[in-house]
């Protein structure tokens, strides 16, 4: 009788703990990521939500948003280049909410125009294009044509990547930047939404907080560059 009490007990505790466990090895699904993400980029303030609170990860995004987080996320206000003459767009008046960012990302060449000094602030981006923008502000790796095609190769869409962004998306690609589908498709041609931007950012600011492979000399007390 004592025995197959304690087996009793044995079992009950087992099963208990059973949803514990299995909880705990369950990955995190792929809302939890991108909410994770978009989390951190608002944190950033590199991204912001809607005026209701809301991030709405599927809407698309259109140049002038792209032009506006380009100059939050690299500090693009920074550059010399700046300081140059302001551009004359016919579509972008300095009554236009983001005049200031367009300027700068044209002045910078992070981002170009169209014919006549168009730059459709409203049209929407593929990821090819929103990818090999952020790649140039990143800085375009400058692989070999052979590795591009190596890097590029295990994406079954890979094929449909423009040539002009392939080296582009190559080296988000590398750095581990991108969101794919569950088969690895990259899917080039499909819209940018703000929630594939959020990851992408996500990952970014991932690799600069990372901490660095030397240790950090101590800063001197009282010394200018002291806490």
């Amino acid at each position: 009788m004592v025995m197959r009490q304690f087996s009793i007990i044995s079992l009950v505790a087992l099963l208990q703990s059973l949803p514990v466990i299995a909880q705990a090895q369950v990955p995190p699904t792929a809302s939890a990521i991108a909410s994770d993400s978009i989390q951190k980029v608002v944190a950033t303030k590199w991204m912001t939500n809607f005026s209701d609170g809301n991030f709405y990860p599927e809407r698309l995004i259109t140049r002038a948003e792209l032009a506006t987080i380009m100059v939050k996320a690299f500090r693009l206000d920074k550059r010399q280049a700046v300081s140059k003459q302001n551009l004359v767009i016919p579509d972008v008046t300095p009554t236009n909410w983001a005049f200031d960012d367009i300027q700068i990302v044209l002045k910078t060449d992070i981002m170009k125009g169209y014919r006549s000094n168009m730059f459709f602030p409203n049209q929407r981006v593929t990821r090819a294009e929103a990818f090999a923008i952020f790649a140039q502000a990143y800085g375009v790796f400058q692989f070999p044509d052979d590795t591009v095609n190596e890097t590029l190769s295990p994406s079954p869409d890979q094929a449909s990547i423009p040539a002009w962004a392939r080296k582009a998306i190559a080296t988000v690609v590398t750095e581990g930047f991108i969101n794919t589908d569950a088969q690895g498709n990259i899917a080039p041609l499909r819209p940018m939404t703000r929630g594939d931007m959020a990851y992408l950012l996500s990952k970014y600011l991932q690799r600069q907080q990372q901490q660095p492979e030397t240790p950090e000399v101590p800063s001197i007390p009282n010394s200018p560059e002291s806490p």
